[in-house]
């Protein structure tokens, strides 16, 4: 199992090229941050925006893959977000996972105008968000692409220069059965948080998850997809207890990598917000699951 990060976007960027610098150097296998206008844990907080920050990471990293944890249709058209991420695909050199889900009403549901949606309607645009994403990112440099949907469309759209990862990794996000499906018809990765505007607990997102997991087996067996094809990303937002070793480290991570889990990502220890825990067990944590080199 692999280890990421998430560093929050709230520092200047002195501060915040420290931390991702940092995060490359000590053997993250990928680092992500949050797609917000505002950040529920955070709501009066400083917070910037998610794509300049990853464009100016690509540039200071060599190694970590970075990622939105995740962009939502909340304040995002498809089409400038796959611009967005063809580019950011471009600067990093192929480093790029581009993590989407449904969004929730959180303090994005009504900034930039709206009404907050309905779960169901919520699921519905997410529905078409990936079609048109999917159609663009996936497009040969001289492809346009031309989709009248119910709640999105697109005229045109260009997919030039082309990704330079083929295709470029989707992670999306999904708890309930209808985003469940969207994950496996669409996604080259799942994570989960366990239950949706749920405060898990150690112990209660382990149960969360693992029927979580028996949905997705299903599911991808229902559309004729081998579970074992979409790698399962666990984003871990229990706040306590503190993570202040790589031995407790192991045993929170065990019981999912029983599960199959591909990567568990963890918060950056040590940044205004509601996680905390131990730098120095960090680095450990981050050396002794580093993906291993060339044989």
């Amino acid at each position: 199992m692999r280890v990421g990060l998430v560093i929050l976007p709230t520092d200047r960027w002195p501060e915040a090229r420290r931390q991702w610098e940092w995060a490359d150097g000590v053997g993250f296998h990928a680092a992500w941050t949050y797609d917000h206008v505002r950040w529920g844990g955070m709501p009066d907080g400083p917070w910037l925006a998610a794509v300049p920050v990853l464009a100016a990471a690509s540039v200071v990293t060599t190694s970590i893959r970075l990622g939105t944890l995740v962009a939502t249709p909340n304040f995002r058209h498809p089409v400038p977000l796959a611009r967005d991420a063809i580019a950011l695909d471009d600067l990093s050199s192929g480093r790029i996972d581009l993590g989407v889900g449904p969004g929730s009403e959180g303090p994005d549901a009504t900034a930039v105008g709206g009404r907050p949606w309905s779960t169901s309607e919520r699921i519905e645009r997410f529905a078409e968000f990936l079609q048109i994403l999917r159609a663009v990112l996936g497009g040969a440099p001289t492809d346009r692409t031309s989709l009248s949907l119910t709640h999105y469309a697109c005229s045109d759209a260009p997919s030039t220069p082309g990704t330079v990862q083929s295709p470029l990794p989707l992670t999306v996000a999904a708890g309930g059965p209808r985003a469940m499906r969207l994950a496996a018809e669409f996604g080259q990765q799942w994570v989960t948080i366990g239950r949706p505007r749920v405060r898990e607990t150690a112990d209660s997102l382990l149960t969360s998850v693992r029927d979580q997991c028996e949905l997705l087996d299903s599911t991808c067996g229902a559309l004729g997809r081998a579970p074992s094809s979409l790698a399962k990303v666990l984003l871990w937002t229990p706040t306590e207890p503190a993570i202040d070793s790589a031995d407790h480290f192991d045993e929170l991570a065990a019981p999912y990598a029983a599960l199959g889990f591909d990567q568990l990502v963890l918060h950056h220890p040590a940044q205004t917000g509601p996680y905390r825990g131990s730098v120095r067990a960090f680095e450990t944590i981050a050396a002794r699951y580093a993906d291993p080199g060339p044989s």
